[in-house]
């Protein structure tokens, strides 16, 4: 299979195991890159095993561990991106975010790194774009987060940074993931291109196909959906396409000045905090 004629939206796999990887690129002929978190690293079946063995990681061990998971993943999709996130808890600074972000970007040639939309993630993504480094911003559940991603990154070229707004996470609270997905595309639309959304915690089929129809630069998808899509002849979603957001409070779409600096936004929400303890409290069980 090759990539479908009309797909102008890029593919991604979430995941940490290499040989989903593999298989993706079998079942569809193509993938245009990878996210990775620590949830998805403590979940790869080589973790699994040594955890299973009553063996866990010393912190060179888990970062070494997870170096060499993303270099065998880069060299499957050379051509594409693969997203390495930092280690952060509420109390992880700046500067620290920073240093583990320059090493991480030089385990391989076409990495993302992956900051959480705080206050110090989001100095640590302005001094990155500052350096060339390429970034992703994850744990976006509010227009004002996607809006202050943008500001913190002005400067930086289209390819340079991903923005990561959690659809499976808002339809939890109730509300429309795939509205906030909307809403960052419109947004965007009236400013330099340089931010591109990346629509992640795709949790059903109908996230995964309403995002290719809203025209999201990027769908980081899960192994089983990505499969499922391949073994259904990769359908594009028809015009007639229709999202059903039964059970679901609209988020209205909010007018706001992309020129302000990214301080003026207010970027606090629940689920980013505890989106990042979730992740620290995944890393912290593979170490001893």
């Amino acid at each position: 299979m090759t990539r479908p004629q009309h797909l102008k939206t890029k593919i991604f796999l979430d995941g940490g195991d290499p040989n989903e990887t593999r298989e993706i690129i079998k079942i569809l002929g193509f993938l245009d890159g990878q996210t990775t978190n620590p949830t998805l690293i403590s979940k790869n079946p080589d973790a699994q095993k040594r955890l299973a063995e009553g063996k866990k990681f010393t912190k060179e061990q888990i970062y070494d561990f997870y170096h060499n998971v993303v270099k065998e993943i880069s060299a499957l999709i050379p051509d594409g991106s693969v997203s390495i996130e930092v280690y952060a808890d509420k109390g992880t600074s700046a500067d620290e975010m920073f240093a583990q972000g320059k090493e991480m970007f030089s385990w391989i040639p076409n990495a993302h790194i992956k900051y959480p939309i705080t206050t110090a993630g989001l100095e640590a993504a302005e001094r990155s774009v500052g350096e060339k480094m390429r970034v992703n911003l994850t744990l976006c559940f509010t227009q004002e987060q996607a809006s202050a991603v943008y500001a913190a990154t002005k400067g930086a070229k289209k390819g340079e940074v991903f923005l990561s707004p959690f659809v499976g996470r808002l339809d939890d609270l109730g509300e429309n993931g795939m509205e906030l997905i909307k809403n960052s595309i419109d947004m965007y639309k009236v400013g330099d291109g340089h931010t591109e959304v990346l629509v992640a915690s795709v949790r059903i089929m109908e996230h995964f196909l309403y995002a290719i129809q809203l025209g999201s630069d990027i769908i980081t998808v899960p192994f089983k959906i990505l499969k499922e899509w391949g073994e259904q002849g990769m359908p594009i979603p028809k015009d007639s396409f229709l999202y059903s957001t039964e059970g679901l409070r609209s988020i209205p779409y909010q007018e706001i000045d992309l020129s302000k600096n990214w301080k003026e936004f207010d970027i606090r929400h629940e689920l980013t905090g505890k989106g990042i303890e979730r992740f620290s409290n995944d890393w912290n069980a593979l170490i001893e």
